[in-house]
């Protein structure tokens, strides 16, 4: 058991090379923990193997915010896996997700909360996205791409602003981008998610992490890889047994 275990609500951060970002997002996480629709709620970091000198700076905020905790990776292991160790170690019974370029506004997580006692999880659509021409239409083609191979019906599995109940979270594997396809992987649990339109806005800080080759070839590449774990997964039913 930890410290997210008081609360009911966590919120996961993952990091990687944010320090320009990272003051802006410490008031804005604190200010919406005081007024989450769900109470009481905590952040958690996953810095994973930040070389920008974020990591001390993110210590630092930590320190002086009570609910705020953090992970640090000993070297740079992609989103998925910052993503899946924030779901193992959160024992909150639901989990946030939100990235730290503040493309996406925590107030937002209001817009998801009052249905995620009903679905395992919910999951934004962003609305009138402030990236550039060339971003969406990658976006959008890996989207169709992923949505054809894959045969999900999200819409917008990249919208970094997730609720997902924690059971169902700390199931999921530990996949290689994993992110991409959460909403087939909550199917997969047994569960079901909702899309709900959320807020969107332009990067004012720091580099984005995604381009042609991780935003367009690498999904691509997954979503095949993901269709053969498809095709391999196993289920069973026990018909009887005597354990005792």
């Amino acid at each position: 058991m930890n410290a997210t275990a008081a609360y009911r609500f966590t919120i996961i951060v993952p990091v990687f090379n944010e320090r320009d970002n990272l003051p802006e997002l410490e008031k804005r996480l604190a200010a919406y923990l005081e007024k989450a629709v769900v109470q009481p709620a905590c952040v958690l970091f996953v810095d994973d193997g930040s070389t920008d000198g974020g990591s001390r700076l993110l210590e630092e905020i930590c320190r002086r915010n009570k609910a705020f905790y953090f992970l640090r990776f000993a070297a740079n292991r992609g989103l998925s896996a910052a993503l899946k160790a924030g779901f193992d170690h959160c024992e909150s019974p639901l989990a946030g997700y939100i990235d730290a370029d503040l493309q996406t506004d925590p107030e937002d997580f209001d817009l998801l909360l009052p249905h995620a006692g009903e679905h395992a999880m919910v999951m934004g659509i962003r609305t009138h996205r402030k990236d550039g021409f060339g971003k969406r239409l990658i976006s959008i083609l890996a989207n169709s791409s992923r949505r054809r191979i894959v045969h999900d019906t999200a819409r917008d599995t990249g919208c970094p602003l997730k609720v997902l109940q924690t059971s169902y979270a700390r199931q999921l594997p530990c996949l290689d981008g994993m992110h991409r396809f959460l909403p087939s992987l909550i199917s997969n649990l047994g569960g079901d998610y909702l899309q709900v339109p959320v807020h969107h806005h332009p990067r004012t800080a720091g580099q984005s992490k995604f381009h042609l080759k991780n935003r367009f070839w690498g999904p691509i590449r997954d979503a095949f890889g993901y269709r053969w774990y498809q095709q391999r997964r196993l289920e069973y039913t026990i018909d009887a047994s005597k354990l005792d």
